[in-house]
Formats: C-alpha cells, structure tokens, sequence
C-alpha cells in the first residue's frame, strides 16, 4: 500500500496492530515520552478537567467551566472537557494563519514525513485512545481499537497519496484553443486553502477526524478541530500523538465547549477557509450560513437495501443484520430500511430473525454486538419511532419492544408502510423496518422519494438488473450484495440531496483541500515543440 513502507506487529495489551515502519518513522520524535502516563500527562489539569489546545500547548480556559461527558452505559459523568471561550477560539485562528503560511512553504515530503510519524503514535498509544471511545460513546471495545488503528492507516496512505497527487501539476499550451497561437504557457498548480474547520461526529470521533486532519495537513492548510463533546476526550488523546510528532506550534488547534457558545461563532468565524463537517441536520444550518466558504459535508442517510426476487437470500439477510445493527445502528451508512420483493419476504424475514436473536446486548467492555446508544435523547427519539409504527401496525418479529436507560434491544419490524415515520426518518439506533414491494422500480421509487442519498445496497445474482438498479438510485454510492459501508477510505463517499455537499475519500479530500492556481507565461514569439 506504502511502496517502500512496510508492516510491523506489535501488541498493545492484548491486542494485536501493525505499525508502519520505515527509517523516516524511526528517526527520534520531537519529543520523548519515558513511560505513556507521561505522554499524557500535559492533556489533563489538576482539577482533572482535559484542556484545550493552542499555538502548541494544552491549557485551561479562562472561562473557569467545564463541559460534563456522559457515559452511555452508565449514564453517570466520566470526563470533563474545557469550555472555550470565544476569545480563545480567536486566537486559535490568528496562530493558525501564521502557522499555516511557514506549513504552506514546507516540503511535501516533510510534511509526509511528520504524518508518518503521527500514525507510528498512534498505533504505539491505540489503546488509550481506544478506551476512551468505550466510556464516552459506548462503543463496543474491539470495535474501539480498529478505528484508532484504521485512522493510523488512513494517515499513512494520506501521507502517501498526497506526495503523489499534489505533487502533480500541469502545463497547457494555449493553442490547442481555436484562433490562438502557441505563445502562452499556462502552469496549472495547487495551493492550500488556508483554515480548514474540521467538526467530526460523536460516532466516529478519531476515524472521521482524521479523515479531515490528514488531508488539509497534507495539503499545506493549518486546522482548527472542534470534536463532538460525546468522543472529546478520544480525540484529545488523539491530538496528543500529532502534537508529540513535532507540528509547528498554532498549525493544529482543538476547541472545547458549549455549542451555544462557540458553535456559531467557529462556523462563521472570517478565519475559516474550509468547513469539513460530518453529522446530522446542523450541517444544512452551516451550509446556510457559510457563504462563499468551501464545504465538505456528510449529513446522515436513510441507506435502503433492496432486495430482488433472484437474490441469495443468506447472503442478504447476514449483510442486512452486520448493516443494519453492527454499533447498534450508529452509523451513516447503516442499512435504515429494507426493501423486499413480496415473493420472497417471508424467507428473508425469517433468515433476518434468526440472526437478530444471536446479537449479544449489553455493555461495549464486554464487546457486546448491541451497547447503549450515546444518549438518553437519542434513545427516546428511537423509541418514539418505534412506537409510532407499532401504533400504525408493524408487526414485531423479535418480540416486544425492550428497553433499559439508553440500552435499546434489537428490534425488527415487518410489514412497516409508507405512512410510518420509521419510512423515512433516520432511527440511528438498533432498529430495522421491513417494506414488502412488488418490484425494483417501487423500490426505487421509495428510495429516491426520501430527502436523503447517502448510500445503498441491491441483492441481486443478475449483473444487468444490479446495474440498473444503481443507475436509477439517486444516492452517492450503491453496494452490489454487500451492505452500505464508508471504506475503504480511499474509495469516494458523498451523499445527494440533504445527505452532503462534496465528496470525501483520501483523493477526493485531498482536493478538497487545495484550489487551483494558473500562472500563465506570455512569451515574445510562438514556441513550436521540435519547430
């Protein structure tokens, strides 16, 4: 994947992960940590409240609050997180556009070389960062550790990618336009944007961040990170590791706090120059308010699986269950929906029940397949949608409804109807409803008739009806007999309609992060290759 680079095993308590190495990687870090606790020491001040980050330092506000991080599971305070002030996050643009103007005039292949080092961190520290994800957004903990080491390796393939494709430039020569003679020559570069804000969500806090610090970083931008509240502390310790890689002091900063206090203010902040966002509707208020700021937005979907008469039913029915309840249904490209051929429902529904009842409920220590969603909000707006089908006639296959705090079992739903909230609304939460359909174009129809396009999936053993199929869903990416899923990372993710603006994908990021640039030279006679 790395050409020259190569993989080594190492192990993090129990767990195994590779780490990238190369002499580059293995040249000193900027600064030595003798034991992990000293590593992250700097991040937590002595009230035990984590800081903030600026012109590269961890500090306390001014403010004197903190912001309180719930976990899931228990429901009881687990982190406390700084609350930023707005004079705070001005400075935290002032340094970044100074930074970023020395960063910009860095050679690709330093700036290569620092991320190489922030990935050879971050496999070495996964496991703290890992158990920060368990506490603050219940994730399941083998689940937890794979994102910490899949960002490692999204930002060595960055690092990567970006020496060659930023690398790359162009020449145009100005008679290849008619009437115009070969006397110009136009340099076709890239440059940086400037500040990219990057605002990930609760439920991939490291992976989705990463996906947006490595390319602008990459690309010569400086950036100004505001996580989730919900994985604030994972993305602290995750910051932790670039810090400790060297980065020039004010290229990389991360605010914490209210929403209501600095929300506004960093997305419509003059200093922005880029806004990457992942999330829900907040996205649609950004891009309102953004004006002639470039965006990179992923805003949720409502993934349907469509599944035709021919299709093999035991390969649908287990991408359905990993789809649509693996992180209890927390995901963007989650299967919401399924669409099934009325001929064969009830043989799919049936090989769906089987395997909801082996998924395993409980807590994210014990890698249990169902953990609690993140909030109590959260799970009263499921179980709001749930009960308003329920009212409207769905029909529960895997028993009654259960619920326990924000632990919600799995539930799966037949014979839901387009009347029911569940239809169209976005449940991210362990629930799958049913549509029995009497063909692909109802299906489809149903399917472009929502307000979101992310993604989605069509199970079908015939090439032709899976091409067409695709052709006519209006969403950003179909899967052919597999479930909706975001990677590999450097494959193109975008969504139509409410679900985005953009496209993401390590390439597509990269060049969402830089402009175009034409310096055109006018010469004094025509220039004829061999003339």
């Amino acid at each position: 994947m790395f050409g020259p680079w190569y993989h080594l095993y190492i192990r993090i308590g129990n767990s195994p992960c590779h780490l990238a190495s190369s002499v580059k990687v293995a040249r000193p870090l900027a600064k030595e940590y003798s034991t992990m606790s000293d590593f992250y020491k700097d991040i937590v001040a002595s009230t035990g409240i984590y800081k903030f980050y600026l012109d590269g330092q961890w500090r306390e506000s001014t403010s004197g609050k903190a912001v309180s991080i719930t976990n899931p599971s228990t429901r009881q305070t687990c982190f406390q997180v700084q609350a930023c002030t707005q004079d705070e996050v001005n400075k935290m643009f002032d340094t970044a556009k100074v930074a970023q103007k020395a960063w910009a005039k860095t050679p690709l292949w330093k700036r290569a070389e620092c991320l190489h080092k922030v990935a050879a961190l971050m496999r070495q520290h996964a496991q703290p960062i890992a158990d920060c994800l368990v506490k603050e957004v219940a994730k399941p903990a083998k689940d937890s550790l794979t994102e910490v080491i899949r960002s490692a390796d999204l930002i060595d393939y960055t690092a990567e990618e970006g020496l060659r494709y930023l690398g790359e430039g162009q020449l145009l020569n100005s008679d290849s336009f008619p009437g115009n003679p070969r006397n110009k020559l136009c340099l076709v570069s890239k440059v940086p944007l400037g500040v990219v804000l990057a605002i990930p969500p609760f439920n991939y806090p490291v992976n989705l961040a990463v996906s947006k610090l490595a390319p602008a970083l990459m690309a010569g931008n400086a950036v100004v990170l505001k996580p989730p509240t919900q994985g604030a502390v994972a993305g602290i310790h995750m910051l932790q590791c670039f810090h400790a890689a060297g980065l020039p002091a004010g290229l990389l900063s991360l605010a914490t706090g209210r929403g209501s206090e600095i929300g506004d203010f960093l997305t419509m902040h003059p200093g922005v120059n880029c806004i990457s966002f992942t999330g829900g509707d907040t996205g649609i208020s950004i891009s309102k308010k953004a004006g002639m700021v470039p965006l990179q937005m992923e805003l949720g979907g409502k993934d349907v699986c469509i599944v035709c008469a021919d299709a093999d039913l035991t390969l649908a029915a287990k991408h359905i269950i990993k789809g649509g309840f693996s992180y209890s249904g927390q995901r963007c490209t989650a299967v919401k929906l399924v669409l099934v051929a009325e001929s064969v429902a009830d043989a799919l529904v049936g090989e769906v029940a089987e395997g909801v009842k082996k998924l395993s409920v409980g807590m994210p220590e014990n890698d249990c397949d169902i953990t609690p969603v993140v909030s109590e909000s959260s799970a009263n707006f499921i179980e709001g949608l749930i009960m308003d089908a329920k009212e409207k006639g769905a029909v529960f296959v895997t028993g009654d409804y259960k619920r326990e705090g924000n632990l919600i079992w799995p539930v799966l739903l037949d014979k839901v109807t387009r009347d029911m909230r569940l239809a169209w609304e976005e449940p991210f939460g362990p629930v799958l409803p049913i549509i029995r359909v009497s063909s692909p174009e109802e299906a489809v129809a149903h399917c472009n008739a929502s307000k979101y396009g992310l993604q989605g999936c069509v199970f079908t053993k015939d090439i032709n009806a899976a091409i067409a199929i695709s052709d006519a869903m209006e969403t950003g990416t179909v899967q052919v007999n597999s479930a909706p899923a975001r990677g590999p990372d450097h494959f193109p993710f975008q969504g139509f309609r409410d679900s985005g603006i953009g496209s993401q994908g390590i390439r597509n990021s990269l060049s969402m992060m830089v402009k175009t640039k034409s310096t055109v030279i006018n010469l004094e006679k025509e220039s004829y290759t061999l003339g």
